[in-house]
């Protein structure tokens, strides 16, 4: 059984048409995801799986609905048992570990706003954090790198009363002691507000501080669609996305949609480099049906021998988190039969475009609008423009906007300024086509005006990620006195290629057969890796400062 029926009326359309007129979202009174979909399950199917967990240790953990109940609602015990009210932050660095699922759903049944971070974070990283939200708890996994990070944040953080980590560590508080010794026996204070602050995420943008991200308790209810029609999950399947705990990723593909769709959740725990030889086998193993990863996860899985592991469990894959190049997805389903389907969306939202199970994939396509925003593009006057003519994707907002976030936590000027004027910017632009079809075309920042030409960084990225040299790229604009700007590539080498004057020419000659060629690149340098914020965003910034100095 699943939850559906309770959130929307039709599970079935029949073209998108049919989906974007017709699909509508029930909001209940005083919505709590704890309580309204953990807990129903628990009482209507307790047996049923939420998380089935292993690590590269060979450790295995599967945490069934009845289980999650008693665990969640003991962690709100502990909660109380050192004083965090509601209302107070929480935040959580578990990478992919098992506990972050207790920890977070045991927030949203007591009232308290979690802040999932990265376990990649420094004790600067932490401090700004738990700072800025005032963060009252601090819960980490037991890896000596990640502890030696919150240590050094001690002496600096100011509002952090309590550190719990997953097991025994001087100086922390034992979870599992703690969960061992506390009562299963919780009743809540009071019922939250569909309004109240569920969830803050510091967004980790390529410039400047990273920004305190808000949403609502309603937040969950929004993932229905990227879980039933985007990456469609089946009612008791096991679905896997590939991404940690800290990243907004997670709320994507890890929980909320895909447990009220009733598919229990795949977490693969690692400490360090992806490897995709490790992952390949969990696959068949584990029997996953669904799975959903980012674009560079897809590179760097098609560079490996995908013969030799068997994909027959999946019935649909999907991407997001950047834009996916279609030479990238062509070669995947040579390998393995299998279409990627795209979607796009920040941390501020859920998924705002999408290929759904009943639309057509168009190769480097995001896809078309979700039913629950008014999207479009727009000019600089924030009107809309014809098919064909780049603009940014923005939203014109609803009263009650469902999915998008609702505030700048503790920023109320640069929260008017964001929705003073009833349309959000995302600052992403991109055109559609008569079908109705969205193509990206890159950050409204970086985009490259060369000899009264404007061109997008993807559209290169993408003609030259077709040339098997090619792992990693990134196009940027070069200051030049004649043509104002000119086209450099950033380039991370596949193995078995080595940089040379000749592999240059082969790469730009390459480009300006794929696209129109003056997009080509006329500077061509090849590094051993990208600079990157710490979610894995390239940060083209880094390279354009290093290229103007």
């Amino acid at each position: 059984m699943n939850l559906l029926n309770k959130f929307i009326d039709r599970e079935n359309f029949d073209n998108y048409e049919d989906f974007s007129e017709n699909f509508k979202i029930k909001i209940p009174e005083n919505f709590n995801f704890g309580y309204d979909v953990v807990d129903e399950y628990a009482k209507c199917a307790p047996d049923k799986k939420a998380v089935v967990w292993c690590n590269d240790k060979g450790e295995e953990k599967i945490i069934t609905f009845r289980m999650l109940k008693e665990l969640t609602d003991k962690t709100c015990n502990i909660f109380k048992k050192y004083g965090l009210k509601r209302g107070d932050f929480i935040m959580t660095m578990l990478n992919r570990r098992y506990e972050y699922w207790i920890i977070a759903v045991a927030a949203h049944k007591y009232g308290a706003v979690i802040i999932p971070a990265t376990f990649l974070l420094t004790a600067k990283d932490i401090a700004y954090r738990t700072d800025n939200a005032k963060v009252k708890m601090l819960f980490c996994s037991n890896e000596d790198d990640i502890i030696k990070h919150v240590n050094e944040a001690k002496s600096i953080c100011k509002t952090v009363e309590k550190y719990f980590t997953t097991s025994q560590r001087e100086g922390y508080i034992n979870f599992h002691d703690e969960l061992e010794n506390a009562s299963s026996n919780y009743v809540p204070e009071g019922k939250n507000k569909n309004d109240d602050p569920m969830l803050v995420y510091f967004t980790s943008g390529t410039t400047g501080y990273p920004k305190m991200v808000a949403h609502k308790y309603t937040y969950p209810i929004g993932f229905i669609v990227n879980a039933k029609f985007w990456q469609c999950v089946e009612d008791d399947g096991l679905h896997f996305t590939m991404a940690e705990t800290g990243w907004a990723k997670c709320s994507w593909g890890k929980i909320y949609g895909q447990w009220i769709a009733g598919s229990a959740i795949f977490a693969y725990d690692y400490f360090g480099r992806f490897t995709p030889t490790d992952v390949l086998p969990l696959i068949e193993k584990y029997n996953i049906t669904t799975f959903c990863a980012p674009p560079t996860i897809y590179r760097f899985l098609i560079k490996e021998d995908l013969s030799s592991y068997s994909f027959k469990s999946i019935k649909h894959c999907s991407t997001a988190g950047e834009p996916l190049n279609a030479e990238v997805s062509k070669e995947f389903k040579k390998f393995t039969g299998l279409d990627i389907y795209e979607g796009f969306g920040q941390s501020e939202s859920t998924v705002l475009l999408g290929t759904y199970s009943f639309v057509e994939i168009h190769q480097g396509s995001m896809g078309k609008p979700s039913p629950i925003y008014d999207l479009f593009i727009c000019d600089d006057n924030e009107n809309p423009v014809s098919p064909g003519v780049v603009g940014e994707i923005v939203i014109r907002l609803k009263e009650n906007q469902l999915g998008l976030f609702y505030a700048y936590y503790n920023d109320p000027e640069r929260t008017y300024n964001t929705f003073k004027t009833g349309i959000y910017h995302t600052g992403d632009l991109a055109y559609r086509d008569a079908e109705n079809y969205y193509w990206f075309v890159g950050r409204k920042d970086d985009i490259i005006k060369s000899s009264g030409y404007r061109i997008g960084p993807f559209e290169v990225e993408s003609a030259l990620h077709e040339h098997p040299a090619v792992l990693e790229c990134a196009i940027t604009a070069v200051p030049d006195a004649i043509r104002g700007q000119i086209v450099k590539a950033t380039i991370v080498l596949a193995k078995g290629y080595s940089p040379s004057e000749e592999l240059v020419k082969e790469l730009q000659n390459h480009v300006k057969k794929a696209t129109a060629p003056y997009k080509y690149p006329r500077i061509v340098e090849f590094v051993k890796e990208l600079p990157k914020t710490i979610s894995g965003k390239i940060k083209r910034v880094d390279i354009r400062k290093k290229d103007e100095k």
